[in-house]
């Protein structure tokens, strides 16, 4: 097997504005059919590198050498389309696909025929990154580009575009701070920080794993190499005066200036995010009978009966514009119910964050003072410095004024009020937003051990799995609790949007063959069927995969069992049915798969 081409390359980059460096002897190279996951911290230089590869900047030094030919297309998030114009005709007028492939594509994510014939200036957020993306898939584009596609997007378009993604021939590389999307649709990760690119063959999660076991080997080595320097300078500094080891001690020490340096790369600091113990409560936390919610006259919700107990995690999900931040904003107190009625227990107060609340912080503040503003009067200063460090600000950084914090920075300010207040319930409307993946891996952990009472609305699918316990799906108006976990949730979801996108593809292709005379049936079924099994069989390695890790931790707790006694036994034995619980439930779910397998081969 031949070797990929390379799409493009670039050696030796340079580029920095003013003082700051962005990228130094940067080196890597693209190659044809490579998905590659850009990550990096905030500021690191991932959406400039996007400018300099489509020719919006230049490198102030350094090449990228591309190969002939080479379509590029970019979505980023401001466009220049004419709003004015139906969305086939701006269709037609720039894509080399024809529109009926693409009004296949667009139905599964969400736009319907009637919507091809409106004017793009008639939708909203969420549907015009829909058309954006269509809009680039149809320039047939040999690399993609795409910076935060899934902004906007509610979980049934995303799975369709994840689907779209993990099929795709073409390169592409994507900046997300959704890790299970990073997870599922890329096989190449390109990590720039500290002004150097690594790239590397794998997953994130083993990314991760290799970055630190390079860390570690490198820290073991500059380890070593540290000590035999202090014993060659212990030698020489024993000897020196005595002529006979006059020899010996020069010799010694070319030898000590031949030792190499070791620069070790400063791995991210792993947050770890302390939460206060929640104040006491009774059992009962939260009852609904009968909400009606909106908006003055619109009505968003009716008849919304809802139940919960402490330590219930609660996530709420559902279509953009289905209503979930009107069922936060009522809950808090924001929005007064149209109909109906809902009651806390006793002593339950709430904690609520939004995206609209660091709008509300004193901007006279610092930020350590901020966060002492909301706190509870046990939390100690050590209890806010720490939740600082894991919200990313240094020590340096707590003494800023939160009127020069970034947008993102006072988010995760107005995050650590929150977490900080004790509330035996906390309502989280997007928690994950401005936060990097170590510090969304740290409130995870802290939220999903939480003894408290969480309402969560997010958007990151491995955040929502590992956090809650129960699940409210709202659809046409109504909300009811979903009977399973979050990840069967998301199943179901998968199951019916490939359904739904090989019905639209089926129709599109009748409606192709009717117009133009009938093109070559067998060959557009051929297609079909290639492009389900693809997406079965990746279905099915993830399942497999699931499977494995479930089956190494019932085996290590089968180990552990040996030396637990009393309570311990218990709550092992606990942990031994969920995880067979899920065994059962992944074999369910493969056989179902490989049924669906055997039916396309």
């Amino acid at each position: 097997m031949g070797m990929a081409n390379i799409l493009l390359q670039m050696t030796q980059g340079y580029k920095s504005y003013g003082p700051k460096i962005l990228f130094e002897n940067a080196q890597f190279s693209i190659n044809e059919g490579e998905h590659i996951g850009l990550i990096g911290p905030n500021g690191a230089g991932k959406s400039t590198l996007f400018r300099i590869l489509i020719g919006e900047e230049d490198l102030d030094e350094g090449n990228i050498v591309s190969s002939q030919g080479l379509r590029i297309g970019y979505l980023k998030q401001e466009d220049d389309f004419d709003i004015t114009q139906p969305l086939e005709s701006l269709l037609e007028k720039h894509c080399r696909i024809p529109l009926w492939d693409l009004k296949a594509l667009g139905r599964g994510l969400g736009l319907d025929e009637e919507s091809f014939s409106r004017p793009l200036r008639e939708f909203s957020g969420g549907y015009k990154m829909r058309f954006k993306l269509l809009h680039l898939i149809g320039q047939d584009p040999q690399l993609l580009l795409l910076d935060e596609p899934t902004n906007y997007l509610d979980l049934e378009s995303l799975i369709v575009l994840e689907k779209f993604l993990i099929e795709l021939k073409s390169a592409f590389i994507l900046i997300s701070h959704d890790r299970e999307f990073l997870r599922l649709t890329t096989d190449h990760i390109l990590e720039v920080e500290q002004g150097d690119f690594t790239k590397f063959n794998g997953s994130l999660d083993d990314y991760f794993e290799f970055k630190e076991s390079m860390a570690e080997l490198q820290r073991k080595k500059a380890a070593n190499i540290a000590a035999q320097r202090a014993q060659i300078q212990q030698f020489a500094d024993r000897f020196r005066a005595k002529a006979t080891k006059a020899r010996q001690v020069q010799s010694r020490l070319k030898q000590l200036g031949r030792l190499e340096s070791v620069q070790i790369k400063s791995l991210p600091v792993k947050a770890r995010i302390h939460l206060p113990e929640p104040k006491r409560t009774g059992k009962e936390i939260l009852k609904c009978d009968k909400l009606t919610l909106g908006y003055g006259d619109k009505v968003i919700l009716e008849q919304v009966d809802l139940r919960l107990v402490r330590g219930e995690h609660l996530g709420v999900v559902g279509v953009n514009g289905a209503g979930k931040s009107t069922l936060l904003k009522t809950l808090a107190g924001i929005l007064p119910p149209l109909k109906g009625h809902f009651q806390w227990g006793p002593s339950v107060e709430v904690g609520y964050y939004a995206q609209h609340v660091p709008e509300s912080l004193n901007l006279e503040h610092t930020v350590e003072q901020a966060l002492f503003a909301l706190a509870d009067p046990a939390v100690t200063q050590q209890d806010v410095r720490d939740m600082a460090g894991a919200l990313l600000f240094s020590n340096e950084d707590r003494e800023k004024k939160v009127k020069i914090l970034s947008g993102g920075e006072k988010s995760r300010v107005a995050l650590g009020q929150i977490l900080l207040q004790r509330s035996p319930c906390l309502i989280f409307d997007e928690p994950t937003n401005h936060l990097d993946f170590h510090t969304v891996e740290a409130l995870t952990q802290a939220l999903k051990n939480y003894p408290g009472t969480l309402i969560l609305v997010s958007h990151d699918r491995s955040f929502l799995s590992r956090v809650t316990s129960k699940i409210l799906e709202i659809r046409d108006g109504r909300a009811e609790v979903y009977p399973g976990t979050y990840d069967e949730y998301v199943w179901s979801l998968q199951k019916g949007a490939w359904a739904d996108k090989e019905v639209s593809q089926e129709q599109a292709l009748t409606s192709r063959a009717a117009s133009s005379g009938g093109p070559n049936e067998s060959s557009a079924n051929k297609k079909q069927n290639s492009q389900a099994v693809r997406v079965l069989k990746a279905k099915i390695r993830k399942i497999e995969e699931e499977m494995q890790k479930v089956e190494t931790a019932v085996s290590d707790l089968h180990k552990e069992l040996i030396h637990l006694r009393g309570e311990e036994v218990v709550r092992a034995q606990q942990k031994l049915k969920a995880f067979e619980d899920q065994k059962h439930q992944l074999e369910m779910l493969w056989m179902e798969e490989q049924e669906q397998l055997e039916l396309l081969m």
